[in-house]
C-alpha cells in the first residue's frame, strides 16, 4: 500500500505576506527566503538522507487554496503517488487535478472529508 511518510510543508494565507513572514523570522528565527522557509530533517532509518520540509506564506485569498476556504493547507510526502492515486480513485477520494511532475518531485491535490485541500508530493529530495 502507498502511503504518507511525513510532512513536506504548511501553506497559510495572510492580508500581509511580508509582515507575516518577518514575524516568523524575528520572533521564531525562521530562515526567510522568498518562498517562505525550508528546513532539512532526517528520515527513521534514513539518518544520512536529508529530507525537506516548506513553511510558506501566500496572500489571503490565493486560488492555490482553492476550492477548500481554510486558510491554511498541510503538503504530506508520500512513498509511491501514482499507485496511491490509484487507491484514492478507487476509494472515491476527490482529487482536484492532475499529478504534475517537476524536478524536485510529483504532487497532486485532494479533498480531505471536511472539504479541506490537501498537497501529495513524491518528492526528490537530492534536487535541493
Amino acid at each position: 500500500m502507498a502511503k504518507v511518510t511525513g510532512v513536506g510543508g504548511v501553506f497559510l494565507t495572510s492580508t500581509d505576506v511580508e509582515a507575516t513572514k518577518a514575524w516568523y523570522a524575528k520572533h521564531l528565527g525562521f530562515p526567510i527566503d522568498q518562498y517562505g522557509a525550508m528546513w532539512d530533517m532526517r528520515t527513521s532509518g534514513k539518518v544520512d538522507a536529508p529530507v525537506y520540509l516548506q513553511w510558506s506564506v501566500m496572500e489571503t485569498g490565493t486560488e492555490y487554496m482553492k476550492p477548500s476556504s481554510e486558510a491554511y493547507m498541510v503538503n504530506y510526502r508520500v512513498d509511491d503517488l501514482v499507485t496511491l492515486i490509484d487507491q484514492l480513485r478507487r476509494d472515491g477520494v476527490t482529487i482536484l487535478d492532475e499529478m504534475e511532475t517537476f524536478d524536485y518531485g510529483k504532487f497532486i491535490h485532494i479533498l480531505d472529508i471536511d472539504g479541506r485541500k490537501v498537497e501529495l508530493w513524491e518528492p526528490v529530495d537530492t534536487a535541493f
